[in-house]
């Protein structure tokens, strides 16, 4: 049965869409969240949390739509199905695992590493790269301070911690996504993607993958609005930590995954289940994605 969505005052069907409070999302999700362009029949509302609390709401089936972890989207796949357009993906770059300058590797191993979260594409990548690590989960805004003020030898850092890190002059160990870079001889590390509630009915979903597509495209060719408005998710960061950090999550993968990125994803969900992390009973092989001709 096909789910019947609540419609404002002007008879427009009521869609929440759950995105991280970051940068790229929020350049993502500009013109739908402004109105930049028509959506006929659709009215969406923006709910921003941070990436863990959505996987969790996934598992609920609480969003019309949402940004999830591609760690997590196995457990949610019979509620949900994954766009092809909202990949976060990482050209060679990706989370770190960084420390206080004179931390040794060995150090670092053998203390717990702050994570951003369980279900978190970083926890799995850590895992997959350093195997059963002693972790201690922390929202992903506080793991720099909680490195700084000596709480923890070392953290996972996601969002524009990636860039900012160096303004602490903290030490990098693994770079996961060029770890996964030269594991796969040159595929983009999968990290976040956007899902979409199956209960919609097909052309529901066709509809607001078309939107979310439209909305990245909207702000790729005329980016210097959607940049102001992303820079009010970046805790602080310059303009041009901006565009950087954008540039790097936002671009021609976000607008479709291509042939290497799907390829990508179903081998990063395949070696999670070969160490446990990911359930067995879900085959990526046959996985589908929206709006994708495959």
């Amino acid at each position: 049965m096909v789910a019947e969505l609540p419609l404002d005052e002007n008879g427009n069907k009521i869609v929440r869409i759950g995105h991280s409070p970051d940068p790229d999302d929020a350049f993502m999700f500009h013109a739908m969240t402004t109105g930049a362009f028509p959506t006929p029949g659709y009215n969406f509302v923006h709910e921003l949390q941070d990436i863990e609390t959505l996987n969790h709401r996934a598992m609920n089936c609480e969003l019309e739509v949402s940004a999830v972890s591609i760690h997590a989207f196995p457990e949610i796949s019979k509620d949900y199905a994954l766009m092809n357009c909202g990949a976060s993906m990482g050209e060679g770059y990706g989370p770190m695992v960084v420390s206080l300058p004179n931390t040794s590797l060995d150090d670092v191993k053998s203390s717990p590493i702050a994570v951003p979260g369980l279900k978190t594409s970083a926890y799995l990548g850590l895992r997959l790269a350093w195997g059963d690590c002693e972790i201690a989960v922390v929202p992903f805004d506080e793991i720099i301070p909680r490195i700084l003020d000596g709480t923890y030898k070392s953290g996972l850092i996601i969002h524009e911690g990636q860039l900012t890190y160096v303004e602490h002059n903290l030490t990098v160990h693994i770079d996961l996504g060029v770890w996964w870079n030269e594991r796969t001889e040159g595929w983009p590390m999968p990290l976040g993607g956007n899902v979409v509630r199956r209960d919609l009915g097909n052309q529901v979903m066709e509809d607001i993958t078309k939107y979310t597509k439209m909305s990245i495209e909207y702000a790729l060719k005329s980016p210097a609005e959607a940049l102001e408005f992303a820079k009010k998710w970046g805790r602080g960061i310059d303009d041009d930590t901006n565009r950087e950090f954008v540039g790097m999550y936002v671009n021609d993968r976000t607008i479709d995954y291509k042939k290497e990125g799907r390829a990508s994803v179903r081998q990063f969900i395949q070696e999670g289940q070969s160490i446990g992390l990911i359930t067995n009973d879900f085959d990526a092989t046959s996985m589908s994605f929206i709006g994708s001709n495959e």
